[in-house]
């Protein structure tokens, strides 16, 4: 199983999404994230997120920004987004209707049809990066459950 996260630039909250997730899953389940836009293309996670992180036992300092592609449709089981644009940027790339049953709104998972979004902590405090954390680990909690029970 393939799990791929996506935001907008792939440094605050697809970087989060991705290390809570591998630390809860077995190592024969693929995590990955990307973002729709390649600004920080090749950067570390944002500081503030690899401090979150770091504070609840998880290392991002592997990871690397990189842009989503439309291969990526083809390379991942579950594709998840943190917000709606995303979503809407993400699926207007999906090349048919089975690679469209792959994308959904993360926090779908752990708050069900409800479509929330996970907010940008980017331009904000440091405590949006806690808040943003404590939904993530939630939503990737059910996640963690419906991959072991699939």
């Amino acid at each position: 199983m393939k799990v791929l996260m996506i935001c907008l630039g792939n440094i605050c909250r697809s970087p989060l999404a991705e290390g809570i997730l591998k630390s809860k899953v077995s190592k024969n389940i693929t995590v990955d994230s990307a973002g729709t836009a390649a600004w920080h293309s090749g950067s570390l996670p944002d500081k503030r997120s690899i401090a979150v992180a770091k504070k609840h036992g998880i290392d991002l300092t592997d990871q690397r920004a990189r842009q989503f592609l439309v291969e990526d449709f083809d390379r991942f089981d579950l594709i998840y987004v943190m917000d709606k644009s995303n979503y809407v940027n993400v699926c207007r790339l999906a090349p048919n209707e089975n690679a469209l049953k792959k994308v959904e709104l993360i926090l779908n998972e752990s708050h069900c049809g409800k479509d929330l979004e996970v907010p940008d902590p980017y331009y904000g405090e440091d405590d949006g990066f806690e808040n943003v954390f404590q939904m993530l680990d939630e939503a990737c909690n059910q996640i963690k459950n419906k991959l072991e029970n699939a």
